[in-house]
């Protein structure tokens, strides 16, 4: 772990996983949109809204997996005080949020026709709707400090008290009556649903995952671009 605290370590993996992130996430995201939205036959019940699926459960998982992703490094960051975990969190959450704005609005697309609104208090919504406002809330609380360092920490633990509301938005359909089906893809006893439609969602999620990484990683370089340019600036005589 201390190994890749290291900024300049970090550039150099940076250097190779960035562009080799991004070119997965086009070829993948492009051939799960051409078997997603064409060639996958449309459901017996839902016709062709099925397709909006492809964007909406992927940003879904996504926006789960970036908030845990994000957790983690703040609690390495209060913990260790890696210097890289800190910008991590920062570099993630507009990420994260993105996804989560994006699995809200196209989970709205998709109720409209199936349960006749736009949106409902369903518990799986409201959780999913928590889950934004963390996110801004964390960038909101870390931009808030003059000092860089206590906005991160005060922005950390913020980020850690609200992992609570993870497994209420991953196990909602279970513990509540809701008008989101159960899981049908992630679960023990294997996927329910046709192999036509799971290959390219399958696809989707590791286009998406790709980009998360792709662009976390173009915005901590950036990060750690602008540092050094202000560092050398500070210790510039006048």
């Amino acid at each position: 772990m201390h190994r890749f605290a290291n900024p300049a370590r970090f550039l150099r993996i940076a250097r190779v996983v960035t562009p080799l992130a991004g070119w997965i996430a086009v070829a993948t995201l492009l051939a799960g949109a051409v078997f997603g939205l064409v060639l996958s036959p449309p459901d017996y019940q839902q016709s062709e809204t099925v397709r909006i699926m492809y964007v909406h459960v992927p940003s879904a998982w996504l926006a789960l997996q970036s908030y845990i992703a994000m957790a983690l490094a703040a609690a390495v960051a209060l913990v260790w005080k890696h210097p890289l975990a800190d910008l991590f969190v920062k570099a993630a959450a507009p990420v994260g949020a993105g996804f989560t704005l994006l699995c809200l609005i196209t989970g709205s697309f998709w109720g409209r026709p199936t349960w006749g609104a736009w949106w409902v208090w369903d518990a799986r919504l409201t959780s999913m709707l928590v889950l934004l406002f963390l996110y801004v809330g964390y960038m909101a609380l870390a931009g808030a400090f003059d000092d860089e360092e206590r906005g991160h920490r005060a922005g950390a633990v913020l980020v850690l008290t609200g992992i609570v509301d993870v497994p209420i938005v991953k196990f909602s359909v279970e513990w509540w009556n809701t008008l989101h089906q159960p899981t049908s893809v992630f679960r023990l006893g294997g996927p329910t649903i046709a192999s036509e439609m799971l290959w390219p969602l399958g696809l989707m999620v590791v286009g998406f995952t790709a980009f998360f990484v792709w662009i976390v990683c173009v915005r901590l370089e950036t990060e750690l671009l602008h540092r050094k340019i202000r560092a050398r600036l500070e210790n510039t005589p006048a």
